[in-house]
This record gives structure tokens, sequence and C-alpha cells, in this order.
């Protein structure tokens, strides 16, 4: 993020952003789960031009065995941008020290809401592979980590949406592009449990006046409140067998065939 004046401009006259967006607008969000046929959760987020892609597998065995706990289940989250997602920033392939750091902030947001005590001595272990990045990836990606865990019937205490506010020239804005983001004054990614409000993430780059966290803290609260019900809306359309394909109907229909 930069705060230099030397930037091309990121509001309209009108006062509208660049996209056509209110301040206070997210990106188009399409969710969907069960998308992996062998993963034991899955889900694809498209946020704005973002496409993450997550896999959960587990509870399973914990490999190497001295990772296990006998009291609770590891959770292992690994965050990975595809070499060709941005070619700006993300032209090669492997670990970064920026995926590693996202890979410790999401593992340590989940391992405050999933109930791994239910599983000691296994591993679930998180896939988060980011096809294409617009800015705003560490919150995408956690919104696709708690649909895919509770696609897996992972027991959470609760559904975790998170969403970033920052400051564009002057202005707060919810849901930032990547012009924004690498333009604008402040970046904030917030992840909020959804049913009690707790913060389990909240980052800041830049800097913002204590009013403006306050006013920052509530645009993405009703951010977080929108993002969930996507959430629910994809876990909804999986459980009432609108895409399930792994599910084998307990009873024939009438006229039905099952194949052997």
């Amino acid at each position: 993020m930069s705060g230099s004046a030397n930037h091309p401009p990121l509001l309209r006259e009108d006062g509208q952003r660049l996209d056509g967006r209110s301040l206070e607008d997210l990106r188009p969000i399409s969710i969907e789960a069960r998308v992996l046929n062998d993963a034991d959760g899955s889900s694809l987020v498209i946020w704005g031009k973002n496409k993450i892609l997550c896999g959960v597998y587990g509870p399973r065995e914990c490999i190497p065995r001295h990772d296990e706990s006998p009291y609770r289940a590891v959770l292992r989250c690994r965050y990975n941008m595809a070499p060709f997602c941005s070619l700006e920033e993300h032209g090669r392939s492997g670990p970064s020290r920026r995926s590693q750091e996202l890979s410790k902030v999401i593992t340590e947001c989940f391992e405050n809401v999933v109930i791994a005590e239910s599983y000691p001595k296994s591993a679930i272990d998180v896939y988060i592979d980011v096809l294409q990045s617009d800015g705003g990836t560490r919150c995408a990606s956690a919104t696709a980590v708690s649909v895919a865990l509770a696609d897996a019937g992972i027991p959470m205490k609760d559904m975790v949406a998170a969403v970033a506010v920052g400051k564009v020239e002057g202005k707060l804005a919810l849901d930032l592009s990547k012009e924004e983001d690498n333009w604008g004054e402040s970046d904030n990614p917030i992840a909020i449990a959804s049913r009690n409000g707790e913060i389990l993430l909240y980052q800041m780059d830049g800097q913002l006046t204590r009013d403006e966290i306050d006013q920052a803290m509530s645009m993405a609260k009703i951010g977080a409140q929108k993002v969930h019900q996507l959430q629910v809306d994809a876990l909804r359309r999986v459980y009432d067998g609108a895409s399930d394909k792994r599910r084998v109907p307990l009873e024939l229909q009438p006229g039905e065939v099952r194949q052997a």
C-alpha cells in the first residue's frame, strides 16, 4: 500500500469509485460449496475478480506423528497463490513470506472457532489456492475456508465472514479493489464471527483515527453480514441436494435405476 500522491485518481468526480460502486458497496460475490469431488469439503469464492478455491481434508491421521496432539485435532491451513494469478506481483511458484504469513493468520483465525477437541490425535488440512488475484484475497480466502469446513462437517462454534475496510482519498471504503489497496491510505482486513460478532482477525496497514476505526468496524460488520448470508445460501443449496454429487440417495425414486 502506498500513500503517495503520485497515483491515478481512485474516486470519480461524483464521489463514486472507479468501478461504479459507492463507498459502502461490496464487489459482486459468488460462493459455491462442494466443488471438489475428492475433498471432504470444498468451496469456490469468486469475489470481484478474485477466484479462490479451498479444499478440506480430514479429520485424518496426522503425519508426521510428532505434530499430533492427544487432546485436539491439529488445524493446518496452507495459502498458496498460483504463479499465473497476478503477473504484476506473483510471477513465481512456491512458498513466499506472504503465503507463509497468510497461512499462519488464517490458521490462527479458525483455531478460535473449530471444535478441535472432538478429534484428538488427528489433523484437519485446509488448502487455499488463489487462482486469480485482484485485492482482498485474505478476506475472500477466510470466507472460503469457513464454507469448506462447514461442507466437510467439521464442528465449529460459528461461521466466519471477512471483509476489508480501507481509506481512499480521505474517505472510508468497504471492500477495496486492487487499485484501492495499492494506492489507498489504509487497508484493514477484518474477520468476524457471524453470530456473536467476535473479531477473529484485525490487521491494519496505514493509519486511521479512533473515530475512523469505529466507523470502519461498523461498515465491516454490515458487509460481513451480507457475506455470511451468501455463505449460508451456498451451504443450503448443497444440503438441499441441488448441487450434491457425492451423496447417494437413501431411497430410489419411481423409475430410477441405481448403478452398481
